[in-house]
């Protein structure tokens, strides 16, 4: 019944701002970039940009959307390099996988994971 994860929406305010965003920490512009929502292609699974009025401190922590990466440390970096700020620094869960966190500057929790047993 399940295919597997295909996007994850992030909500935020200014729907320009977040894409210009995302766009700088991706490395790339978005493929669909449209009023309503813009979605990047990152490897294969959509980052989602819906616009929304909540403010920032009014967002759900519940979820939190991992994406892979080679160096959980240096991706995280980035990302507080690029505004980000710093939500769980990098932590070894377990069996040598890494995550970290970030609150994007729209108020999104963003997580990074670095697992060496998750090859696609």
């Amino acid at each position: 019944m399940f295919l597997g994860l295909r996007t994850a929406a992030y909500h935020v305010s200014d729907i320009e701002k977040a894409k210009d965003w995302y766009s700088s920490i991706l490395g790339f512009a978005p493929y669909f970039d449209q009023p309503f929502y813009v979605g990047f292609n990152v490897a294969g699974y959509e980052l989602g940009l819906q616009p929304s009025e909540a403010e920032p401190s009014n967002k759900a922590e519940g979820v939190v959307t991992y994406w892979g990466v080679a160096d959980a440390a240096a991706a995280l970096q980035h990302l507080i390099e690029h505004g980000a700020t710093p939500n769980e620094d990098v932590q070894d869960v377990g069996g040598n996988i890494k995550v970290a966190s970030v609150k994007d500057p729209f108020g999104n929790i963003f997580g990074v994971i670095e697992n060496p047993n998750f090859k696609l």
